[in-house]
């Protein structure tokens, strides 16, 4: 029978075991992030379409083509959040932080973003992105810091197949200067350029350096290099930053090409790179953007951060191998026999469960045999049958599954649930002296 319904194109479903694996890798980017004094922000998923047109720029392809925009019921234009940095600056602004919390003011999110892009592996019309945001800090070294967590939150993904490129793209006193070398440069080749790409050339030609059309991307390597056309602070800014990074062992290399897709960033900008994720290679992406907060009003405010996207991690972390385990299987599945059999299983299993325990027993009525081998498919590491017997005596077997060894045991929720966790030890110890004995053979089992 033929699906009716479906998911909108560019867009997935995280399915029980999948949704676990995600939780486990947010979990631990959170601890990173909270190691690095970033507390979490949370933001509502749209907002007033000026945030974004403001905040991005009206030049980028992000506003000009892909943004999620509609007019609500009271007639409002709001924007489904194309990406983090503006709502947060917003929301700064808006509850007064700035002026209240200490500074540095150190904010991450993790959330979705909407951007309307040809669908395609690694880049979903709704994708999900770890962003951290930085405020109050103007120095190489706040620069440095945050391009650290970057590094030591792909380490904790077990992501190592990565590459730092940095580049600066200057401030409002060189800029010019490169904007006027790039229009006499690619204003040489216009009619070779793509309709976006001439329309960029006069608003804003730092955006011909990120076309994707083979011809633009071709004229662009050979096009003039900002590091070119740097100010004196500019170029000694760029200079700390490197030192800073040398000094803390964090490889880079430099690539004048970088230029990041938003209109906000100025200084210091950096991308982490895969190497085994081929187009898509892009995992994170950030810089310094000092004047965002003046574009919404507010008090001049130096700011850096990034983007991480989890869909683009999540494949860097495939190609490596790496990974955070599958979910916890029930520590014990208890069937019962009969209904007194059935209504001692559930009440043992709930207190089980309130006792830390994950314990799982019959809700659909099965008998014992499709018990056990529903226990068998859910992967629960002990079982226990509950029969009149087993309740008159208050005691029942308890079986491993793993090798069908039986051990007699108190039906008292406290002292089985402690049972329960000293053979979880009992049987991780036995794994590892397993290990110890005979290595290779480990290594088989597991793969």
């Amino acid at each position: 029978m033929a699906v009716k319904y479906t998911k909108p194109r560019g867009t997935q479903d995280l399915l029980p075991g999948e949704s676990g694996r995600w939780l486990r890798l947010e979990a631990a980017l959170r601890r990173v992030a909270g190691r690095y004094g970033y507390r979490e922000i949370r933001l509502p998923t749209f907002e007033n379409t000026e945030v974004f047109a403001r905040g991005v720029g009206d030049t980028t392809d992000v506003v000009t083509k892909e943004m999620y925009t509609f007019t609500d019921k009271g007639g409002r234009s709001v924007t489904l959040r194309p990406e983090g940095t503006s709502g947060v600056v917003r929301a700064v602004l808006e509850n007064g932080l700035l002026g209240s919390a200490a500074m540095p003011l150190k904010a991450y999110y993790l959330q979705s973003c909407f951007r309307y892009e040809k669908a395609q592996k690694g880049r979903l019309r709704e994708f999900h992105q770890l962003g951290v945001e930085c405020f109050g800090a103007d120095t190489a070294a706040s620069d440095a810091e945050v391009i650290a967590l970057g590094s030591e939150l792909l380490r904790a993904a077990g992501v190592r197949q990565v590459q730092l490129c940095i580049n600066s793209i200057g401030c409002k006193s060189c800029r010019p200067r490169y904007h006027a070398a790039l229009r006499e440069y690619f204003g040489a080749h216009e009619g070779e350029l793509c309709e976006d790409c001439r329309a960029r050339l006069e608003r804003n030609p730092m955006r011909l350096l990120d076309c994707k059309v083979p011809r633009c991307r071709e004229l662009a390597q050979t096009a003039p290099v900002i590091l070119d056309y740097l100010c004196d602070d500019c170029r000694a800014r760029f200079e700390a930053l490197k030192e800073a990074l040398a000094a803390q062992g964090i490889g880079f290399v430099v690539d004048p090409g970088i230029v990041r897709g938003l209109d906000y960033y100025c200084g210091a900008v950096f991308e982490f790179v895969h190497t085994a994720v081929g187009t898509q290679g892009t995992i994170c992406g950030g810089g310094r953007y000092n004047g965002l907060v003046e574009q919404f009003d507010g008090p001049a405010t130096p700011a850096v951060g990034f983007g991480m996207g989890i869909e683009r991690l999540l494949l860097a972390m495939e190609a490596e191998n790496a990974d955070f385990g599958a979910d916890e299987p029930p520590a014990i599945y208890i069937a019962g026999l009969g209904q007194a059999g059935a209504n001692a299983a559930a009440l043992l299993a709930a207190a089980l469960r309130r006792a830390g325990v994950y314990a799982e027993c019959d809700i659909v009525g099965r008998g014992l045999k499709a018990q056990m081998k529903y226990a068998n498919k859910i992967g629960a590491v002990y079982s226990m049958v509950l029969g009149e017997d087993d309740l008159a005596a208050g005691s029942a077997q308890l079986k491993y599954m793993a090798d069908g060894s039986e051990k007699q045991v108190a039906l008292n929720p406290e002292a089985l649930a402690l049972e329960l966790a000293g053979g979880a030890l009992a049987n991780a110890l036995k794994t590892l002296e397993a290990a110890a004995l005979d290595p290779e053979q480990t290594k088989r089992e597991e793969a």
